[in-house]
């Protein structure tokens, strides 16, 4: 119960920072490729909050736009990782057998190497731009989700709503999407939360190495690789991003904790 205020104050500041995204084009002070090159490298002033980028960009408008990108593509890797890896983990601990032998295997193989050093090399051969990235980071986001999944079916399967189910004539498919997968949304969702966090920090880093957004595309991490060689003359084109995605990183851990907290009898 300690743990509630903490967890309403992460879920507003999160829904706060989505609202934000959402309407980047309404509280932008300016188009986010608008160039006043006169200006360019001017720190924070009234009229320009964040301060302007080499090419007289208002650092605020870019900011908040890339926002809505580094979001956007948090979310969808989450989705996409959550979506493929909770059906082949409910389905190996389902089935057992070799579909379970399979399904291990290729997350053994997966976990195997770096998960960011992998998403790194296949947004390379992919070549530079979002969507690679989302790809890059679902193929190596989905194995957490399947080895969780595939464990708490493990677990559930033997309880005694599950034989009563199957004794009644309820299939797999109906044993799967009706009884199991519920049963199982508690820690699936603890986990997506802190999936969000990594999603934005390893999209922020692909973008920082020139491999996800590509100008004038904004991201938090295309901003924080474009002000990076003006870091000594001008600090700020580095300082907001890198606030930003550090405050969004925390609001979806100390999420994750405080859902993990409200979720676990043995925590409350």
């Amino acid at each position: 119960m300690r743990s509630r205020p903490l967890l309403l104050g992460t879920a507003a500041a999160i829904a706060l920072l989505g609202a934000l995204a959402l309407l980047a084009p309404v509280l932008a002070p300016a188009p986010p490729t608008a160039q006043v090159l006169r200006e360019g490298l001017q720190g924070p002033s009234p009229g320009h909050p964040f301060g302007q980028d080499r090419l007289g960009r208002d650092v605020l408008s870019r900011v908040l736009f890339g926002g809505r990108v580094s979001l956007t593509v948090a979310t969808l890797v989450v989705g996409i990782s959550l979506t493929l890896g909770v059906l082949i983990g409910a389905v190996a601990g389902l089935y057992g057998g070799w579909v379970d032998e399979a399904a291990m295997r290729a997350v053994d193989i997966l976990q195997a190497f770096p998960g960011i050093l992998l998403a790194i090399a296949l947004a390379a051969i992919l070549g530079p731009s979002l969507v690679n990235v989302v790809l890059a980071l679902s193929v190596i986001g989905w194995v957490g989700y399947a080895r969780l999944a595939r464990g708490q079916v493990l677990v559930v399967r033997e309880a005694e709503f599950v034989a009563a189910a199957t004794a009644l004539g309820a299939g797999p498919g109906r044993l799967l999407f009706r009884h199991l997968l519920p049963s199982i949304l508690g820690p699936v969702v603890v986990e997506a939360t802190f999936g969000l966090a990594g999603a934005v920090i390893a999209e922020a880093a692909l973008s920082f190495l020139g491999l996800g957004a590509q100008p004038p595309t904004p991201s938090w991490g295309a901003i924080l690789n474009e002000g990076r060689q003006y870091l000594l003359v001008a600090p700020h084109l580095t300082i907001f991003p890198g606030l930003c995605v550090s405050a969004t990183v925390l609001a979806f851990n100390f999420l994750g904790d405080g859902l993990r907290d409200l979720l676990d009898p043995r925590r409350r």
